[in-house]
């Protein structure tokens, strides 16, 4: 059988001058162990009635009711069972009652007696599920409370004992003749006479016998123990505070540790950064929470990583301005926290055009800003925004959101240190490389003319009668090699001056068309020796003035040529177009139908002492050192250098851009 009605409305209702207090779990124990142990005490025979929400509750506290039982007949249990709790007559009466029931949610304790009396009718007040979350089992079973009533009231006592015993009887009809005995015993015959009682003058003796000397004064005990109570509570609100203060520690550690893992498992910053986001967001329950990085210098930055709550504003990928936001440059100025519990409220808010806008357009109610720092260097911005309603942070919350971003400082630090290592390692490789090539390429290009020089000086030297037309041919070998030495060493001076910056540029306004027609004649002057392939120069007298240094424009265009001829058959053609590429550049493009280039080499083909063959094994001649001089002197002046090429056999495209005057 199930009876919904809750117990505690019962009494509230039948005693209408009664109000119900605010009880804790640990107050509620200590007062139920205060009325057993009375009992115990005591040498007569009291009603006493317990009602338990679950039986894991009785459990705890059976020895104390078996003893109790050695004291009184008139002892009745009740709970909800889970394992073999029921209905039983044996030490005590146990009263099963269903988990449905309005009981599962109270706590009873009713005790009667000749002398004394006293009862505890309590129900549970439900603290909601998101209250609860950062604390543990342990602090939630302290932290229950209790809505109802204690005292030592009779008629209150009496009338709770009387509306528990019916309670009773409706589970257990086979007690009534006990039940019966337990009214008549200690005048509970019905609700109503019992309240007659209570008031009539014939009930005062029974209150006035609790003054007789077996007993304290009912007021001194009711001093003691309203003082006792008031201690309990006063405790209990300290405990609390100190579980609030640790679950809030617990919850700031939790969050440092978990962005601290994201630091040690990646030294990505974008990752970094993007778990920082969703915790810290998640955490403080924001509306939106923004990471970006920026330089106290910066004017504006780009949203690439946010939290957003549902029904907020999303404002990924939007221009953020940031030198224009008062609010910003405050926090940056200071290098500390600022906080706008309400953005309508605040003068510079309300007085700026711009933030009003801005606090408009996105929604925000309250707005903090905390500088991500190290070592006094902004490194970025974590900014938490409230779009619904003023729900202010804690200044623990707050101080949560400035020890984020702190690890989040010095984990930018990190994943940025750990890059230019790595840039670092790279250059280190590249440079192993470039020495590599280097002795390679020295070996080669300087060894072999070398020898051959050597060889044809030995020869003039010992062979006095050499025929004019062998020496003539010793004597134009010779030459041939000792001008390829030049310009290997030639090369690697031009190359250097350029990457430690110490050419002096001599920028004019030129005509392209005429720095074009100086490469070709310059680069037909130098290949008379070898047919080259078809050159076809388009290049429009009407393209604006380019501004660049002639000199070095001129060996930019001789060294594609050259480069397209080498690697061109003479059957096949070279192109050299130019055209605008939008308002302020010129596009020269250097085309052949050769040998082309795989997608995996596009990359490399300007780095130092490329060769597609390898050093050793190259059918052409070259150092490798031509396209890295091409690319330094376009980026001289400005410029960009790029190089396109369907594939192997399949010609290339080598672009460059030249400034227009």
């Amino acid at each position: 059988m199930i009876v919904p009605i809750s117990l505690l409305a019962e009494l509230l209702q039948a005693l209408p001058q009664l109000r119900a207090q605010i009880y804790f779990k640990s107050s509620m124990t200590a007062l139920s162990h205060a009325m057993e142990d009375l009992v115990l005490a005591g040498s007569d025979e009291p009603l006493v009635i317990a009602s338990f929400q679950r039986e894991r509750f009785y459990r705890q506290e059976a020895h104390r009711y078996q003893r109790i039982a050695s004291r009184s007949s008139q002892v009745y249990v009740l709970a909800a069972p889970e394992t073999d709790f029921k209905n039983a007559s044996e030490c005590h009466e146990t009263v099963a009652f269903a988990p449905e029931d309005g009981l599962s949610k109270e706590w009873h304790l009713v005790v009667l007696g000749q002398h004394y009396s006293t009862c505890l009718i309590c129900q549970e007040k439900i603290v909601p599920i998101e209250n609860q979350d950062e604390r543990g089992p342990q602090v939630m079973d302290q932290a229950r409370r209790f809505e109802g009533i204690w005292t030592f009231d009779r008629e209150v006592s009496s009338k709770a004992a009387a509306l528990l015993l019916d309670r009773i009887v409706t589970y257990r009809p086979e007690l009534a003749e006990k039940i019966d005995r337990a009214r008549t015993t200690y005048k509970l015959k019905t609700p109503k006479k019992t309240r007659k009682s209570a008031t009539s003058k014939a009930a005062k003796p029974d209150i006035s016998r609790g003054k007789s000397s077996k007993i304290p004064n009912p007021k001194l005990s009711d001093a003691f123990t309203e003082r006792l109570v008031t201690y309990l509570q006063a405790g209990q609100h300290k405990l609390l505070k100190a579980y609030a203060a640790i679950a809030a520690q617990e919850r700031k550690e939790r969050l440092v540790n978990l962005i601290t893992t994201a630091m040690r498992q990646s030294l990505n910053p974008q990752e970094i950064v993007e778990v920082a986001v969703q915790e810290l967001g998640t955490a403080l329950s924001a509306s939106r929470c923004l990471i970006y990085r920026c330089k106290a210098t910066d004017v504006a930055v780009k949203i690439d990583r946010e939290f957003l709550e549902p029904g907020a504003s999303s404002m990924l990928d939007q221009t953020w301005l940031l030198q224009e936001n008062q609010i910003w440059s405050d926090a940056v100025a200071r290098q500390e926290r600022v906080y706008i519990q309400d953005t309508s409220q605040h003068p510079l808010i309300v007085n700026t055009k711009l933030l009003g806008k801005t606090v408009k357009n996105w929604q925000i109610v309250s707005w903090l800003m905390v500088p991500v720092l190290y070592q006094g260097r902004v490194l970025g911005m974590v900014e938490m925004h409230q779009c619904r309603s003023v729900l202010p942070w804690e200044e623990d919350e707050i101080a949560l959101v400035e020890a984020i971003a702190t690890q989040l400082g010095a984990a930018l630090i990190q994943a940025e240190t750990y890059a230019h290592l790595e840039e670092l390692n790279q250059q280190l490789e590249a440079l192993d490389r470039t020495r590599s090539n280097l002795i390679a390429i020295t070996g080669h290009e300087l060894r072999t003319p070398l020898s051959t020089i050597q060889v044809c000086l030995e020869s003039l030297n010992s062979e006095p009668d050499m025929p004019a037309e062998l020496r003539q041919i010793m004597l134009e070998t010779a030459l041939g090699d000792a001008d390829r030495m030049r310009k290997l060493v030639q090369d690697f001076l031009t190359l250097s001056h350029l990457e430690s910056g110490r050419v002096q540029w001599n920028v004019e306004s030129l005509t392209l068309q005429e720095c074009v027609d100086l490469a070709l004649s310059s680069v037909r002057s130098r290949t008379v020796d070898r047919q080259l392939p078809e050159i076809i120069a388009e290049v429009s007298a009407e393209l604006p003035l380019v501004q660049a240094d002639g000199e070095w424009l001129v060996e930019v265009i001789s060294k594609l040529l050259d480069n397209a001829c080498k690697f061109t058959t003479p059957q096949g053609s070279v192109t050299v177009r130019a055209k605008c590429n939008g308002s302020q550049m010129v596009e020269v493009l250097v085309a052949d139908t050769g040998r082309g280039i795989e997608a995996n080499s596009l990359k490399v083909v300007f780095d130092r002492f490329y060769q597609e063959e390898g050093a050793l094994r190259r059918s052409a001649g070259g150092t490798g050192l031509g396209l890295a001089i091409c690319k330094q002197i376009v980026a001289g002046w400005g410029g960009k250098i790029w190089v396109d090429s369907a594939g192997k056999d399949r010609g290339s495209e080598f672009h460059f851009t030249i400034p227009t005057v």
